[in-house]
């Protein structure tokens, strides 16, 4: 059978999250239906990562096995009348050879976590953002950021329901940068690494704005990685302002498509 990858951008807040359940909607559920509106199922597709309930993709990525053989953006676009009115969308698609997994052939996931520091309420960018209605320290985000770097024990970082074997990571890239948009201010929190624990990346977030806020100085992110203690970590960033940005393969699935 014909694999396809495929890349998903969608908004996370109507969804359960990415994976399949019984009694909640789910963007997997939801692509694999479509799928079934193409060809009779059952469909199951892999993606690259799972993401929680009310997280954001750019640009996730799957795969699925179909029976026909289906021109790449012909699929695309069939999928995308099917998933309609769902705020889901297919932005490429490729054949790919049958040994190839969204998940394991990934060297890279790429995150971005957006902050609105406005004081109006966000409107256009309500369930997109998180707003903390202050201004934060960059500087002092950056230099807690610095401890974070690297390959280590993430314990203190990690959701009590992981189900990773092991909590050592290696984190590959953590920028902060204040972008001005044209709803207002937003730090933007860009991260990089071959993969991440359940609720790391806002677990770093939240930690961080205690340091831009002024409650921690930025050495205390480093004695909370030591600690290898879950008490020892900031609040939880809220899900609806992150985004899974990208998925980095050793040869790009997508170079070429439309």
């Amino acid at each position: 059978m014909p694999r396809y990858a495929i890349q998903v951008e969608y908004d996370g807040a109507p969804f359960s999250g990415w994976q399949r359940q019984v009694a909640h909607p789910s963007v997997q559920a939801t692509i694999e239906a479509a799928l079934a509106r193409l060809e009779t199922g059952p469909h199951r597709i892999a993606a690259a990562g799972r993401t929680d309930a009310g997280v954001h993709a750019l640009a996730q990525v799957a795969h699925c096995d179909l029976a026909g053989d289906w021109p790449p953006h012909r699929l695309a676009e069939a999928l995308n009348y099917h998933l309609k009115p769902d705020p889901v969308a297919i932005t490429a698609c490729a054949r790919v050879a049958g040994d190839w997994h969204a998940r394991f052939s990934a060297i890279e996931r790429r995150y971005l976590f957006r902050v609105s520091t406005r004081r109006a309420p966000p409107t256009l960018e309500a369930g997109r953002v998180w707003q903390v209605r202050r201004d934060l320290d960059i500087a002092a985000m950056r230099a807690g950021a610095a401890h974070l770097l690297g390959h280590h024990d993430f314990t203190t970082f990690r959701a009590s329901i992981c189900q990773a074997k092991s909590p050592v990571k290696t984190l590959d890239r953590l920028d902060i940068a204040c972008v001005e948009t044209v709803t207002g201010p937003e730090i933007h929190v860009d991260l990089a690494a071959r993969s991440f624990l359940h609720s790391q990346v806002r677990s770093f977030v939240g930690t961080l704005e205690r340091v831009g806020s002024g409650a921690w100085p930025p050495d205390r992110v480093g004695a909370a990685l030591r600690a290898r203690d879950r008490t020892a970590c900031g609040p939880v960033a809220p899900p609806h302002g992150l985004y899974l940005a990208g998925v980095a393969y050793p040869e790009d699935p997508f170079a070429g498509s439309a």
